[in-house]
């Protein structure tokens, strides 16, 4: 591949190391992509609260596609730029099925806010359940109806006793075209998303905003929700820790992440 036009990464267990943590070597890296201009765009599942500590440790704020696609945020500036949402309807339908098919999930949402310091009450709510398996003292705990009464860029779905992967069989069949499902982790946590909504979207916006043909962008991903992405881009990259569906379709393999994989590849050009 030529010198990329723009450089696309997946943040956990991507760019981070092991630790989440961003290297020397990778922040290095990643600033000299950025100051020769070339736009160094992150592509996440986390929401825009989660984003400012990874900045800081890049020392690269730039645009950040959020919540596997349903976000695109400018972390420069604190702004949503745009969101994708699903409709209160599309999520009251959907849970009460999932609570049938895989009993003993438990639900949260994301909701899109105006920037990643507003109150947290407004960005994610979840059932008391949820927080049984993910604990978090600031968040806050919501009855099922509040759960589903506003629009949400992001569902997630967790139960104890199942993978992620056995998770997204189920829902998948269940679900069909109405929601995208997906899963960055094995851990029993499934990420729905309005349709059409994936990494490849969000990236596919911000790469028309800036003028840049698809077969110019290198993307680097490590778990099934980056798939659209590194199919999408002219160049996949897979890092060694990758799902092995992720690695079966890049057209890449690098080192892990503990290896800083995404600087190996970037080092060619920069």
């Amino acid at each position: 591949m030529r010198r990329p036009r723009l450089v696309a990464s997946d943040v956990d267990g991507t760019l981070l190391d092991p630790a989440e943590r961003v290297t020397e070597r990778t922040a290095r890296n990643a600033r000299g992509v950025h100051e020769s201009g070339t736009p160094f765009v992150l592509v996440t599942g986390r929401p825009p609260r989660w984003i400012p500590r990874i900045v800081a440790g890049l020392g690269v704020a730039g645009t950040v596609v959020c919540s596997n696609g349903a976000v695109v945020y400018d972390a420069a500036a604190d702004r949503v730029l745009h969101s994708t949402s699903i409709d209160p309807i599309a999520l009251r339908d959907v849970t009460g099925e999932l609570r049938e098919a895989l009993p003993g999930c438990s639900f949260g949402v994301e909701r899109s806010t105006n920037g990643a310091h507003d109150r947290l009450d407004q960005q994610f709510i979840a059932e008391s359940s949820f927080h049984r398996c993910w604990p978090n003292p600031d968040l806050r705990v919501a009855p099922p109806d509040e759960l589903v009464g506003m629009p949400a860029v992001k569902l997630l779905v967790m139960h104890e006793r199942m993978t992620s992967a056995e998770m997204a069989v189920a829902a998948a069949e269940l679900v069909g075209g109405r929601l995208q499902v997906t899963y960055s982790t094995g851990a029993g946590l499934l990420e729905l998303s309005a349709p059409g909504t994936n990494k490849a979207a969000g990236l596919a916006r911000v790469a028309e905003d800036l003028s840049v043909e698809p077969s110019d962008v290198i993307a680097f991903g490590d778990m099934p929700n980056d798939i659209p992405m590194l199919e999408w881009a002219g160049h996949g990259v897979a890092v060694g820790n990758a799902h092995p569906d992720v690695r079966q379709i890049a057209d890449e393999v690098t080192a892990g992440n503990h290896a800083d994989g995404v600087a190996t590849v970037l080092e060619r050009w920069w």
